[in-house]
């Protein structure tokens, strides 16, 4: 830590503070002792005169508050010791000092510690004096302390009457920001936005309220449109109003960073705008322009930076160029009604996939050059097409410059003996590693495993052929492009009993496709108030800062088998929530985020009308088919508008023999996976099998009973001998029945 040094003010006024506590016998130095030491300055006299505070009331008021103290009696010999309080302003101060990289600390720095001392006498009565003027009063304070004054404000000092502080004064503001004319070479160039440019200049050209307003979502192209304003000028291009103007970036950032005082950061926005003005013919960029609300404000009723502008906005001087997003721009600025007024809103939309593919294509040969690579015309045209339909939360055409950008550093990285090729396939395997789904699931062309999707799928899923036909054809109409893009992959609503493998279609599928599954059990969501957890919580409800769970994992995997189970046991407002998301493919959240739905396969699961489906063909009326009967229950159970935006409804069949046969052996199957890790090998005897099976085959349970009576009868007989017999070291078992009951050799 750097050794910090006292100025010889602050060395002064030190020894009148231990002075002054003696004089009135007080045992602890506090910090109304030290504000009256202070007071004695002449430099800090001036400053209270200058900036018209009374200072003969602050003096009368100090003395009445220290004569009030209480005092050490004349015959006792003590030494005077710091208050917590004097601590405290010190700790400041040093504090302020020693993250401002200055090596001596002077009365400036002391007196803003008094200033950030809540609770004590000083505070207040100093305070009370100053009102809302603290920010001035300090300026006023460093320049009267004129030694260190240029130091405390990084060179910002007023000076002007020397000509060698006027230069450094303006080498000061100029490094405080950047001149976008001098820096186009560095910036990709502006395509396209010949209207919103048009509209720039135009307003531009105003004589009052002549500041763009640049809204729109991150990534469509507010600085390019800035930039390429730029490189007109620097090509004489603009009306002669515009002709030589230097555009100058203000970041927020830059000038509060190392501000050490109140009124640091006032005076160098100042300085910055007056170095402006007196260029002429300027225009002031600020990107994040919501940022000016309550930069450098220090309390309630305090200045901020957007307040400082108006003036300067009101002169017309200098124009501005703002940009920001339609969410901070709500939140944010428009609170500040006298800024707004002086802006003039420009929408900037998110371009289209045609408008994308031509900036690409004009992008093409800067980053060939940086990546030492080539890019085929089919390899852009997919990257826009491509993270347009995959990448939600990001807009073009950012998104699709993101993807031929990091295509191009791993062909850099892996070069080929093509010449360094970036082709469509490797778009899409580096698509698929950010969009977090198998290259499989995105690439067009590869229809292959989509075609034998069916095959795969019921080759798991036993006995619900028509149910697994109508899931995979609807998957693969949507990927033949025959469905509206603008709604999910596919919305299914799986009916049937228990245990006959609806929520085991929507695992395999979302296997095959190599694309996760989400699950949301909808038990969970019976009361009304725990539906609103799926979008989040109102604000002022407990978990409103969590977000909401459904719309957060749509976020987190926007590609995926979306499985809601039994469906009919969730409270009836779940409905209205996914009306919109058939609708529509959108969900917004409590905090108004939108999750996108566009790829997402949802199925839902209902045992609704299962009950009645074994009644069917019961007593003497008609007798009517069991799936005919669910899907009469069905009807009755969900809201009509809801059955109208379904792409199906698809009834599961009951448990047959046949059916349960199949399982069983998947089961056993998945059984000997397990024993074979510990080198156990199983044989079932046709008997033991059909045990299995008799006990295990119920229409009522379906699939569940067999897993039930596998874990009953069956994994406890291999359990013991695993673990106390004679398989502790692996082997055989052969398994078969005796006196009705399964044994084990």
């Amino acid at each position: 830590m750097p050794h910090i040094n006292n100025s010889d003010n602050v060395n002064k006024v030190f020894s009148d503070t231990v002075r002054l506590c003696q004089k009135y016998r007080h045992e602890f130095i506090t910090p109304e002792h030290l504000l009256r030491a202070i007071l004695e300055q002449q430099q800090f006299v001036t400053a209270l005169e200058e900036g018209l505070f009374d200072y003969r009331s602050l003096k009368r008021q100090l003395d009445k508050a220290l004569s009030e103290l209480e005092r050490v009696p004349d015959d006792v010999d003590y030494k005077p010791t710091a208050s917590v309080q004097t601590d405290l302003v010190l700790e400041h101060a040093y504090n302020q000092v020693r993250t401002s990289d200055a090596e001596t600390m002077d009365v400036p720095h002391l007196v803003n510690g008094i200033l950030q001392l809540d609770n004590s006498t000083a505070h207040y009565l100093l305070s009370s004096v100053l009102g809302s003027d603290e920010a001035d009063f300090m300026s006023i304070v460093i320049s009267e302390y004129g030694g260190n004054a240029d130091d405390l404000t990084d060179g910002l000092g007023d000076g002007l009457a020397d000509p060698k502080e006027s230069e450094k004064a303006e080498k000061a503001w100029r490094q405080l920001v950047t001149c976008i004319n001098d820096h186009l070479k560095s910036h990709n160039p502006l395509i396209g936005r010949e209207n919103e440019l048009e509209r720039t200049i135009q307003v531009l050209c105003r004589r009052e309220k002549n500041n763009p307003l640049h809204i729109g979502e991150p990534g469509v192209g507010k600085t390019a449109l800035v930039y390429g304003l730029a490189a007109k000028i620097e090509d004489r291009k603009v009306p002669d109003r515009l002709q030589g103007s230097h555009i100058y970036q203000l970041d927020i950032g830059t000038l509060l960073a190392g501000t050490q005082f109140r009124g640091d950061f006032e005076k160098r926005l100042k300085t910055i705008m007056d170095g402006i003005q007196k260029e002429g013919n300027a225009i002031v960029y600020i990107d994040e322009i919501h940022t000016l609300v309550g930069a450098g404000q220090t309390g309630e009723g305090a200045m901020d930076a957007s307040n400082m502008l108006k003036p300067y906005l009101e002169s017309g001087d200098i124009r501005f160029i703002g940009s920001t997003t339609y969410e901070e721009y709500n939140r944010y600025f428009s609170r500040s009604k006298g800024i707004v007024r002086r802006f003039q809103q420009i929408d900037i939309g998110e371009p289209s996939v045609d408008e994308t593919i031509a900036i690409l294509r004009d992008l093409r040969s800067r980053y060939e050059q940086f990546h030492q690579v080539k890019y085929t015309d089919e390899a852009l045209e997919y990257a826009v097409r491509a993270s347009a339909k995959y990448v939600n939360d990001r807009f073009l055409p950012d998104k699709a410059i993101d993807l031929i950008d990091e295509a191009g550093a791993w062909r850099q990285l892996h070069p080929d003996d093509k010449g360094n090729m970036v082709d469509k396939e490797l778009i899409t395997n580096v698509l698929s590693k950010v969009c977090k789904v198998e290259a499989m699931a995105m690439n067009d062309d590869d229809n292959a495993a989509l075609e034998t999707l069916y095959e795969r799928v019921s080759a798991q899923v036993y006995g619900q052929d028509e149910a697994v036909r109508q899931v995979v054809e609807a998957i693969q109409m949507s990927k033949a492009g025959l469905l509206d893009d603008e709604k999910p992959l596919a919305s299914l609503l799986f009916v049937g009993p228990t245990g006959v493998g609806k929520t085991e279609v929507a695992r395999v599928l979302a296997s095959e496709l190599g694309i996760p599954l989400v699950r949301f059990d909808m038990s969970e969501y019976t009361e009304k108030h725990t539906v609103a957890k799926l979008i989040g919580s109102p604000a002022g409800y407990v978990g409103y800062e969590d977000g909401g769970l459904l719309t957060d994992a749509i976020r987190k995997s926007p590609n995926c088998v979306l499985l809601l189970d039994e469906i009919e046991k969730a409270h009836s407002d779940i409905y209205n929530i996914l009306l919109q998301v058939m609708d529509y493919a959108r969900l917004t959240d409590n905090k108004g985020r939108k999750a996108d739905f566009r790829n997402v396969a949802l199925l839902m699961t209902s045992n609704a009308g299962a009950q009645f489906a074994a009644q069917a063909s019961i007593g003497f009326g008609e007798r009517v088919p069991a799936g005919e009967a669910m899907l009469r229950q069905v009807k009755k159970t969900f809201k009509p508008e809801f059955i109208n935006r379904l792409t199906a409804t698809i009834v599961f069949n009951d448990m047959d023999r046949q059916m349960a046969s199949l399982i069983l052996d998947k089961k056993l199957r998945q059984l000997q996976q397990l024993l074979t890790a510990r080198k156990v090998t199983m044989h079932l005897s046709d008997e033991a099998r059909e045990w299995l099976l008799e006990k295990g085959f119920t229409r009522e349970y379906g699939g569940r009973e067999i897993d039930r009576v596998i874990g009953r009868e069956l994994k406890p007989l291999l359990m013991r001998e695993i673990l106390f017999g004679g398989l502790r070291n692996g082997g055989e078992a052969t398994i078969s029945v005796t006196n009705d009951k399964l044994s084990l050799k």
